[in-house]
């Protein structure tokens, strides 16, 4: 059936395209016509005269030269067009079934394959990442992690907590990391509660700088990352193959249109942020902590003790 249309279109289109062919192949002829017409000599002027007689002539040979070459422009746009209406016309990698439920033909635990549309519509839409599947607790629980940040284990790390155009932003950022330098990542922390915040500063400068609000884990547009090697992970920067790791990190997150914390002056290698516009301002107006929000910890965010 496809076929046959594109027989059909194929024969029109053709069909439009020899009518231009003779149009253009008549339109020097009118334009002479036209020009012995509207420039007579002289000699042409009498009616009786044998100029009267031609121009005569000519005029009757113009009407019937129009009518020609206007038939020959407008016949196949007539056919085409009627051709169009006539038959509604399917664009066939759109109107494929998108799933199951488009698809009642498809016997029960088969699983219709991902259609052209959706591919389509992905890809104008710009294709929405996946955040992948979560660690293993006890992933978080090595030795040599506890000794390190004791507070880790405690992290928030719930993908949905963050602002969405981060978490793609971040997702693609991790996909940059796997299939163009073989780095799997992990997210240490994303969100982060603003007594926690408080909590970390308490401990010193060296853990970080901001205070309750004024770091962007408190909106949702920050995250610390690290990477997975042989399903442990591995944070510490004196590993030449992490070190490596986070200034492909860093120049891969930048592409991407985000900041780096190793660009610090108290280097943050694992740590990126979205410096959404409008957002130091609103961070800026906050008090240290909000009214009603307690000074006091979760107990959740206590430190462990190795």
């Amino acid at each position: 059936m496809q076929t046959g249309w594109m027989v059909w279109g194929g024969l029109l289109a053709g069909l439009l395209m020899a009518g231009l062919l003779m149009a253009a192949w008549w339109f020097p002829l009118w334009w002479q016509v036209l020009w012995r017409l509207r420039w007579p000599c002289a000699a042409q002027a009498s009616p009786e005269g044998p100029g009267g007689g031609a121009s005569a002539a000519l005029r009757t040979r113009v009407w019937p030269m129009w009518s020609l070459g206007a038939l020959m422009f407008l016949l196949p746009t007539v056919l085409v067009a009627a051709w169009s209406l006539w038959t509604p016309q399917r664009l066939a990698p759109f109107d494929e079934p998108v799933d199951a439920a488009e698809a009642p033909g498809l016997a029960d635990g088969q699983r219709a394959q991902p259609s052209r549309r959706r591919q389509l519509t992905q890809l104008l839409q710009g294709e929405q990442l996946v955040p992948p599947p979560p660690l293993p607790p006890d992933t978080f629980l090595q030795p040599e992690l506890v000794a390190e940040q004791p507070l880790l284990v405690s992290a928030d790390r719930r993908w949905e907590r963050m602002d969405a155009e981060f978490v793609q932003a971040l997702l693609r950022v991790f996909r940059v990391m796997k299939e163009a330098h073989g780095y799997d990542m992990a997210l240490l922390e994303g969100w982060r509660s603003p007594q926690r915040q408080a909590l970390l500063a308490a401990r010193g400068p060296t853990v970080t700088q901001a205070g309750p609000w004024q770091s962007y884990h408190q909106w949702g547009l920050a995250a610390d990352c690290a990477f997975v090697r042989a399903g442990r992970l591995v944070i510490s920067e004196r590993d030449p193959w992490a070190s490596q790791g986070y200034a492909l990190f860093g120049q891969v997150a930048e592409r991407m249109g985000l900041s780096w914390g190793g660009r610090w002056r108290m280097a943050d290698l694992g740590h990126i942020e979205w410096r959404k516009p409008g957002m130091q301002a609103t961070m800026r107006a906050m008090p240290p902590l909000a009214p009603g929000v307690s000074q006091a910890p979760h107990p959740s965010e206590a430190p462990i003790t190795p």
